[in-house]
């Protein structure tokens, strides 16, 4: 016991210096990133027409700490630092929960494994991080999504009573809601400081990685090179943008029953198992206070996992 307690110590203490670590590499790339945003936008009048690059042994040291580290370590977590702002909770704050989902885990797999269970933890720790930023990630582009075909809409009904583009995207900045409006309001000043209407537009679709808005700036490309009616045109994709919702929306509504199914199917073990320990505790707390009972548990919870992924994956397959 005093050896079982003194490797979960170590893990612990482990696990507080990697968070540590990461978090400090994090915040000096975050100051160094500042840093050079000033410098460039105060030097930006007086670059040279050939600026002067830096030895190669001195630029590839600055560049390993930006790039080489904390760059690795955030896509280690599937953490952007560049999409601070796509998150609802801060990324600590992630990594904590992930952290004691993944202990949560070890203690189960330890159960099961004996002390191999323990290498478990850091690619637990990881798996769980990676997919909590995923779905944020697919939460705020699927908003995006729903969202565009009406800021479309927008953007078309002020270009028909003679409403310059840029200050119809302002329009849709202020009129809409997030997150939509914090993308154009973006995308609005960013045209206010001159920058091109086609590159402003795909940097945005490159940032929150939908289709859509590249589809968007293309149009707008076209339209401005070849001519033609800009009303129609984003009429157009708008109204393919609201088939393609609905079609999506009808996919899902078409796979409810298998949806329903796979939540029944996760739900039920749980509340069996409650049931038992309000009925009969001594009965289930064999499953805790057992060597065989733990392995018993692990087994279970690892063919539950195991079973609702396949069903996800078929699920999500069939809509796609």
């Amino acid at each position: 016991m005093g050896r079982l307690t003194t490797l979960l110590l170590w893990s612990f203490v482990g696990l507080a210096g990697l968070s540590l670590c990461f978090w400090l590499v994090l915040r000096a790339q975050q100051r160094q990133d500042r840093y050079r945003r000033r410098l460039n936008a105060i030097c930006s009048t007086y670059a040279r027409a050939r600026p002067v690059e830096e030895p190669s042994l001195l630029r590839l040291a600055n560049a390993l700490p930006k790039d080489s580290l904390a760059r690795a370590g955030a896509a280690l977590f599937g953490f952007d630092p560049g999409r601070q702002d796509h998150y609802p909770v801060k990324w600590w704050l992630v990594l904590g929960v992930a952290a004691g989902a993944a202990r949560a885990a070890m203690g189960v797999l330890v159960g099961m494994l004996g002390v191999f269970g323990y290498a478990a933890l850091p690619v637990i720790w990881i798996g769980v991080s990676r997919f909590a930023f995923k779905w944020f990630e697919g939460r705020r582009t699927n908003i995006l999504y729903r969202q565009f075909p009406d800021a479309l809409a927008m953007i078309v009904r002020s270009v028909r009573v003679g409403i310059p583009v840029a200050e119809s995207i302002r329009i849709v900045a202020r009129e809409s809601v997030d997150p939509t409006a914090t993308e154009f309001g973006k995308l609005a000043d960013q045209l206010a400081i001159g920058r091109p209407l086609d590159e402003a537009l795909r940097e945005m679709g490159g940032r929150n990685n939908l289709p859509e808005y590249r589809f968007f700036a293309t149009a707008l490309a076209l339209q401005s090179q070849t001519g033609g009616g800009l009303a129609e045109t984003l009429e157009n994709l708008a109204d393919v943008i609201r088939k393609r919702v609905a079609l999506k929306s009808r996919g899902r509504a078409l796979a409810s029953e298998a949806r329903t199914s796979a939540g029944i199917l996760a739900a039920l073990p749980v509340l069996t198992g409650l049931a038992l320990w309000v009925l009969n505790p001594s009965y289930i707390a064999v499953l805790f206070t057992t060597t065989a009972g733990e392995h018993i548990l692990g087994a279970a919870i690892g063919s539950l996992g195991a079973g609702l992924l396949v069903m996800r994956t078929m699920i999500n397959r069939s809509l796609a």
